[in-house]
């Protein structure tokens, strides 16, 4: 990947006051491989899709007190996306947002399982997003994400969808929501039938679950696994991360806002990095989380001590470990 990101070893570097840092954040080349499309919806499009709605109500669905609520609202604001012209446009006002922010690369998460629990169409929403795509400057894949607790059934038809369109765009197949309700161990054969179909493969684990649950998604033959940061407690499954380069895509103000990490200071990305855990930074769901993927570089280089040195790294392995 690294004749994908012309300058990344250039992005000029600062001094150290607090004004040439933000420019050294802003400049450096970035991708962004864990980002929600549905999530990444401010508020303002929402009412620009429906103006008979004030933008009050609207933001008033980004507030949640824990992990469970987040997953409501997510399903609220995919309610609020009822036509392929609906996800065109949120995808033209993200990719906006991302090449004003440098990113070059970004693996979008669309959720096929919120499409099919809202008994929409897949196939126009997909030609939408694609198309919308076409003319951003930053080049664009997509995973295609079923929800766990919807069960088997509902994935294997997801992970279908997804194969129908490797030759499009869609690199992966991936399971989010609540890894509670919705067991790795169910999802043994969808993810067989998706690694057989070329499409490569990733899972939400240790975000709101302990360790076994990122153990399990490695056995399905994840990747890449989305938060991990449980991780934190097991030793040997530290080991096997670094020892098998096994990326984690970490979301610091994502972990915050649902709860799963109860305060900056306890959040173990430091630690993970420090144990060799190959990292990589994400903002998760921007809009809902009220956060930016540049916001999540200046928050490790405030919050935890990230070099310079140390974030150009972290930004390659955005390149390096991307689906592409």
């Amino acid at each position: 990947m690294a004749d994908f990101v012309p300058g990344l070893h250039g992005a000029p570097a600062s001094n150290g006051t607090v004004t040439e840092m933000d420019d050294f954040f802003q400049r450096l080349p970035k991708a962004e491989l864990h980002l929600h499309l549905e999530g990444s919806v401010e508020p303002e499009t929402l009412h620009e899709l429906d103006p008979s709605t004030p933008v009050e109500d609207f933001r008033a669905i980004y507030s949640y007190p824990d992990f469970d609520a987040f997953l409501k609202a997510f399903g609220a604001v995919g309610k609020c996306l009822r036509t392929p012209v609906d996800y065109a446009l949120i995808t033209r006002r993200l990719l906006e947002r991302l090449a004003a922010q440098n990113v070059r690369y970004a693996e979008i998460t669309l959720s096929a399982g919120v499409v099919l629990w809202k008994e929409q169409e897949f196939a126009p929403i997909f030609d939408a997003v694609h198309d919308a795509a076409c003319g951003s400057s930053v080049e664009v894949r997509w995973i295609v994400d079923a929800v766990r607790q919807f069960g088997v059934e509902q994935a294997m038809r997801v992970a279908e969808l997804a194969a129908e369109r490797v030759g499009r765009g869609v690199v992966a197949f991936g399971i989010g929501g609540s890894e509670e309700r919705g067991p790795a161990e169910w999802f043994t054969e969808v993810f067989a039938f998706a690694r057989r179909s070329g499409l490569r493969l990733t899972a939400h684990a240790g975000e709101s679950m302990g360790p076994a649950s990122i153990w399990a998604a490695l056995r399905l033959g994840a990747e890449r696994i989305g938060h991990g940061i449980s991780a934190i407690d097991d030793p040997e499954l530290i080991r096997h991360l670094r020892d098998h380069q096994i990326p984690l895509e970490v979301c610091i103000t994502s972990n915050l806002v649902t709860g799963v990490v109860k305060s900056l200071h306890e959040h173990p990305i430091r630690r993970l990095y420090d144990a060799g855990v190959p990292i990589v930074l994400n903002s998760d769901d921007p809009a809902m989380f009220g956060c930016t993927l540049t916001g999540e570089y200046r928050l490790a280089a405030r919050a935890f001590g990230f070099s310079e040195t140390e974030l150009c790294g972290i930004a390659e392995n955005a390149f390096r470990y991307a689906f592409r």
